[in-house]
């Protein structure tokens, strides 16, 4: 199966090299396309006041709506505290076997812990989760392989204890 072309669209102000380099492993740990495009979104819609965070059910629905095409898959890169109801604070979400879906880096820096700046670490987790959700977006579920990229976290520890790759089995299903 060929995978379809990934528009990255960036939300917010990001260094030009975090952005490359964000593509440039993602690309090449799918081994897909993937575009960068700039997007503008009034996130202040989204916010919820009571819990201090954004909602992110209401942003993909945004993204799907406003930013998503049938010939591309679209992924918005956001840097702000995403929420769903059920869960404090989610690291992204992604409509499964969709066109859209969200990734937030505003969780994943050393900085947010207390802890010393760490861009190699930011820079794996970012990635990690980027093709996390692409991976839902491309039909993957949940994996219980603990080191594939598409197992499930609710922590950055947890993030940081698999790998970026898909395992066999997650790989064998994305190009079948």
């Amino acid at each position: 199966m060929e995978l379809p072309p990934i528009s990255l669209i960036s939300f917010g102000y990001w260094d030009h090299d975090f952005l490359k380099n964000l593509v440039k492993n993602v690309s090449h740990e799918l081994n897909i396309e993937i575009s960068i495009r700039e997007g503008h979104l009034d996130v202040s819609d989204f916010y919820d006041a009571n819990r201090r965070q954004y909602n992110a059910n209401d942003m993909l629905r945004q993204i799907e709506t406003y930013f998503s095409t049938n010939q591309t898959k679209t992924l918005g890169l956001f840097n702000i505290d995403l929420f769903i109801p059920i869960f404090t604070y989610i690291f992204g979400q992604a409509y499964l076997g969709g066109r859209s879906g969200i990734v937030s880096v505003f969780r994943l820096s050393n900085e947010r812990y207390g802890m010393e700046a760490d861009d190699k670490l930011f820079m794996e987790r970012s990635t990690k989760e980027v093709v996390h959700e692409l991976g839902h977006m491309l039909g993957l579920i949940h994996c219980y392989d603990t080191d594939c990229v598409m197992h499930s976290g609710s922590y950055v520890e947890d993030i940081d204890q698999k790998s970026s790759s898909l395992c066999m089995e997650c790989r064998a299903k994305l190009v079948s």
